[in-house]
């Protein structure tokens, strides 16, 4: 009876066993159905079924993205690093000879002073006093309408004129950009001028000529002497006739009048009467009267000696040991460093042309040289990068035809990023090809998943299209769960402030639009291409 008893006891069990395996593969079936109703509901399975519908359209798809992606690289603006915009305001003030305790104390602190009091959303300001000059860079908080706080700028500039020392010009008012960096140098020499020739010869017929160039900016030439008439008095001379420097000051400040004096007629001619008190040449400087003594003038000879010379020297360039002049080319923010000093070059035979015999212009100092360097390195590593994820996927899946279909997605989704960086206002720099080549490897994966989940589906047995119809219904979730956390992982680089954010934030675009391509074209000439390429497949494995 004992023995009865755990024989129908070990039944029972084996019953019980039996039902609840049945209740849990009956639970599991019904999971498997209601995943894959939803997977079949998403609309990303629909796209599937228009791709093998409609194959032609994706593939009109991806040659649109080759030439777009093609024209957008050819147009791009091309850089070392992304343009930095922080909004720096800088304000310069001239009044030469006066020494940097009187600048800092006349002219600087009045005018922070009245920035402090008017000028809405300054993070901080930074000022230098020197000999003769005053600059003052306001740096303006983040979201700050720029343009509005520069007009309120050159607003209180107008009205702080006014408060300073006589005679003081209104102040040059200019905006910085960290990216506004030099490009190139053009070094102007030449044997038989004097440096004020070379300086004179670089302001007035070189420098015009470069401005032209679209996205340049361009300072004052280094070097030189600039020209300017000097007026030597002599005291003794002065003491005699009874005069002051400042009554010559103020004669020559008369002098200089072009008055309109309108026309006379005379018979059938009508005559263009003009009035023109500035001396034409540096000889007639000394005709200027000064003062009257009875029926003589005294002129400004008697009293002075009139000399067409450079000013104090306030820099040099020495070139084996020869003074020449130097123009620094910078770039504005928005400019490429290829096109302006692919600009530069094409005006250098111009500029030739116009300057006089024995006139040397060379390039100095092309960032461009780096530029394509850096930029040449890094699209080398995302080459060698694909051709190696190429072989990877070729040895672990066997079939060249599976290699093809996957490595095509690559180039698609960095054509595609690349229009969409295009679209975002971003250019072609270190940084957003560095997030291009760290994708590489990662783009790949959900064509490789789709194809590998295609091929099994074959083996077993399927129609070839009816393969492709449930392999991508079972990883269309995920696959894009996947893809959509590997892209969330860089939007706390979004956050980023400052320098920082402006370096890293285009390299997560980068990575972000390339990784929604992939997923997307995995969905789309991913299953148009395996439906072509495949065929032989399909009946080898049949």
């Amino acid at each position: 009876m004992r023995g009865k008893d755990f024989a129908l006891l070990g039944f029972g069990c084996s019953a019980l066993h039996f039902k609840a395996e049945r209740r849990e593969g009956s639970a599991r079936g019904i999971h498997d159905k209601t995943f894959s109703r939803f997977s079949e509901t998403l609309p990303m399975n629909q796209i599937v079924l228009i791709a093998l519908r409609r194959p032609y359209t994706f593939v009109v798809m991806s040659i649109l993205i080759v030439l777009l992606g093609s024209l957008t690289i050819l147009h791009m603006p091309t850089d070392v690093f992304p343009n930095i915009t922080i909004p720096v305001t800088s304000v310069v003030w001239i009044y030469s000879g006066m020494l940097p305790q009187q600048v800092e104390g006349r002219i600087t602190y009045l005018f922070e002073r009245f920035l402090t009091s008017t000028v809405e959303g300054i993070r901080y300001i930074h000022s230098h006093s020197y000999y003769g000059s005053s600059i003052t860079n306001i740096f303006l908080q983040d979201g700050v309408d720029v343009g509005r706080a520069e007009a309120d700028i050159v607003g209180i500039a107008q009205n702080v004129v006014k408060a300073l020392p006589p005679d003081i010009s209104p102040p040059m008012v200019m905006r910085l950009a960290p990216s506004s960096i030099p490009v190139a140098m053009l070094q102007i020499s030449s044997d038989n001028m004097t440096p004020a020739e070379l300086y004179n010869l670089a302001y007035m017929r070189i420098r015009p000529l470069l401005v032209t160039v679209p996205g340049i900016v361009l300072p004052h030439p280094y070097g030189g002497q600039d020209m300017q008439v000097m007026v030597n008095l002599d005291q003794q001379k002065l003491l005699a006739r009874h005069l002051t420097p400042a009554d010559i000051h103020k004669i020559l400040m008369k002098q200089y009048l072009v008055l309109p004096s309108g026309d006379i007629k005379i018979k059938s001619t009508d005559w263009i009467v003009q009035t023109n008190a500035s001396p034409i040449h540096i000889d007639h400087f000394g005709d200027i009267p000064v003062k009257r003594e009875g029926n003589a003038f005294v002129y400004l000879r008697d009293v002075a000696t009139v000399k067409l010379m450079g000013r104090v020297q306030q820099n040099s360039v020495l070139v084996k040991g020869k003074q020449t002049v130097i123009i620094v080319a910078m770039k504005s923010t928005e400019a490429s460093t290829l096109d302006v000093v692919n600009g530069i070059k094409k005006m250098i035979p111009r500029a030739e042309q116009i300057s006089p015999e024995g006139v040397k212009i060379r390039l100095l100092d092309d960032a461009s040289t780096f530029v394509k360097d850096s930029i040449s390195d890094v699209v080398h590593e995302m080459a060698t990068a694909g051709a190696l994820v190429g072989l990877i996927v070729l040895l672990l899946l066997g079939s060249w035809r599976a290699t093809v279909i996957v490595w095509t997605s690559i180039p698609l989704s960095i054509l595609t990023a690349i229009i969409g960086l295009h679209l975002l206002g971003e250019t072609v720099n270190v940084m957003t090809l560095g997030g291009l080549a760290l994708a590489v490897g990662i783009l790949v994966d959900d064509a490789t998943v789709m194809i590998e989940n295609i091929d099994r589906h074959i083996e077993m047995g399927k129609e070839l299209e009816q393969a492709i119809i449930d392999a991508a219904n079972q990883i269309v979730v995920p696959t894009l769960v996947a893809t959509l956390c590997i892209a969330i992982v860089w939007f706390p680089l979004f956050k980023l402030g400052g320098v920082a954010g402006y370096l890293f934030k285009p390299m997560a675009e980068a990575i972000i639009i390339a990784m929604l391509a992939s997923f997307i074209l995995s969905r789309t000439l991913v299953p148009t291409m395996a439906k072509y390429m495949m065929k032989s497949h399909h009946v080898a494995a049949a």
